[in-house]
């Protein structure tokens, strides 16, 4: 068992490493080989992973499954998972089963395809589960890499530009949180991140190039980090590579970049900035939600304005991130307890959503909202599911999407008023273009004679969204599932942030 998180990590590049040096040919029947194996390699870790959540003991505060070996020098390589964390594991490892599976129509370079998921699926899991800065960096900057070639190789017509500005954008925002880790090692003695939660940075008010800096080294530090993480989720206005990403990405790309990388950011708010910058994010706190309201209302407005479909939903996104955002630096039990249900709920949501157009888009091969109209009548079942899943978006009360939004918006709601007041205008403006979106798609006369012989989705298709579909009603309908289990580990976070404060404050007094 204390291998256990190392196995389901590395599963799927041991999986994607058998690929490449076993399955020989290009022909029709190499490429079916070398999905059926990325298939079973990702079921094979979904399964294994199933024990951790069945062995996780949710009363326990601390990491569990722990592992611990010396690795590079004088760092540790350490693993394990808490409350936070366990969900994000079980959420990655239940999603890549459902991209493989909506990869099947791939034709071009299969066995690279594949390769490149299997490995973005590892560095995806590493960053979850890493308990040592310079591991999870490592996690954390390689899932670029095989993003990178997903979306340059098996994109769209602009992909190549899509991809630099994907990379670029992410990697520059990352490189300050490098210097971050370094002071902090420098300071601390120890990259072991439980270690590095527990250490008192200076909060010393201090002067750097003529500017005052309220909080001292934890704002400096606060901020290095806020650089990486606001890129990677995104936050308003570092926002504009991901519709240009998604638009470009093929479906399981965007399905991945949607539901798991987004995600990455909000983890390491969570991971990193309130443990171990306490100060530093209550003094942020104003500018974190300001940033988040633009995001909210400004975004939503934009994707209303939008002519193809994967656009209008990655500004969604956004816009859905800024709850997040919002209910993290509320700093409260029901603010963080929404945020994080808001990023599993969104990861099931959008990731559907996403699969709802490459459905469509595989048979007509345009993702321009003009082209459709009517598909009711030729694909009920399509029409239903996207229904549902359109209901998810705009926080629907009965789907998941409404218990996300109502608890980050009842936890800032106690901080600040005015700040609930206009993030609620988002759930309007949520309405008004994802219903815009599907009276336009499948409502109307089926007037357009391309469409007249579409088909409705296949038996894979209605496979792949059943999870989906179950996960989005179960969490909308019975919400303890995932309270239950991040509970105490958000309650033990806000403790350890308030006792960190009020030893400040003790400090500044005495001074």
């Amino acid at each position: 068992m204390n291998s256990l998180l190392s196995l389901i990590t590395f599963l799927p590049l041991i999986g994607a490493v058998v690929l490449l040096l076993f399955l020989r040919g290009d022909d029709e029947a190499a490429a079916k080989n070398a999905k059926l194996l990325a298939l079973f390699t990702t079921s094979a870790t979904l399964v294994l992973s199933l024990f951790v959540l069945v062995g996780f003991d949710p009363g326990d505060t601390g990491f569990q499954f722990l592992e611990e070996r010396p690795w590079l020098g004088g760092l540790n390589y350490k693993m394990g998972v808490d409350g936070i964390s366990v969900l994000f594991v079980m959420l990655t490892t239940l999603l890549m089963p459902i991209v493989i599976g909506a990869s099947w129509h791939v034709e071009t370079r299969v066995k690279e395809y594949m390769i490149a998921f299997l490995m973005l699926e590892t560095l995806m899991l590493g960053v979850f589960c890493a308990l040592d800065l310079v591991l999870f960096y490592i996690f954390f900057e390689g899932g670029l890499i095989p993003m990178f070639l997903i979306i340059g190789i098996w994109g769209g017509k602009e992909r190549i530009y899509a991809s630099f500005k994907f990379f670029l954008y992410t990697f520059l925002g990352s490189v300050l949180m490098l210097v971050a880790m370094i002071a902090m090692y420098m300071q601390a003695g120890t990259t072991d991140i439980p270690k590095l939660m527990d250490f008192a940075f200076s909060s010393e008010t201090m002067s750097v190039l003529g500017i005052t800096v309220v909080g001292g080294a934890q704002t400096l530090m606060f901020l290095a980090f806020f650089a990486s993480f606001a890129v990677k989720m995104p936050m308003w206005p570092v926002h504009t590579w991901l519709p240009d990403a998604h638009v470009q990405a093929p479906t399981a790309g965007s399905v991945v970049l949607a539901a798991i990388l987004l995600k990455m950011g909000g983890y390491g708010f969570l991971r990193f900035s309130l443990p171990m910058f306490p100060v530093g994010s209550e003094v942020m706190q104003d500018f974190i939600f300001t940033l988040s309201v633009i995001a909210i209302v400004y975004t939503s407005l934009v994707a209303m304005m939008q002519e193809d479909m994967k656009k209008l939903i990655a500004y969604s996104s956004v816009a859905h991130m800024g709850f997040v955002t919002m209910g993290i630096f509320a700093l409260n039990r029901q603010g963080i307890d929404g945020a994080i249900f808001q990023m599993l709920s969104h990861g099931f949501i959008s990731g559907a959503l996403f699969l709802i157009v490459g459905v469509i888009y595989d048979r007509m091969h345009t993702r321009e909202i003009a082209a459709y109209g009517g598909l009711v009548v030729r694909m009920p079942v399509f029409a239903l599911i996207f229904m549902l899943f359109t209901m998810g978006n705009v926080g629907l009360p009965g789907t998941s999407g409404f218990v996300g939004e109502f608890l980050t918006l009842a936890g800032v709601y106690q901080v600040n008023t005015w700040v609930a007041f206009f993030a609620a205008t988002g759930v309007i403006f949520s309405a008004g273009y994802a219903l815009w979106l599907y009276r336009r798609v499948v409502f109307g006369d089926l007037i357009k004679e391309s469409l007249k012989t579409i088909r409705d989705m296949s038996r894979r298709e209605k496979l792949l969204f059943a999870p989906l579909v179950a996960f989005t009603l179960l969490l909308g309908v019975y919400p303890a599932v995932v309270l239950d289990v991040i509970g105490p580990s958000v309650a033990a976070l806000i403790d350890h942030s308030e006792t960190a404060l009020a030893a400040q404050a003790t400090t500044l007094a005495q001074n």
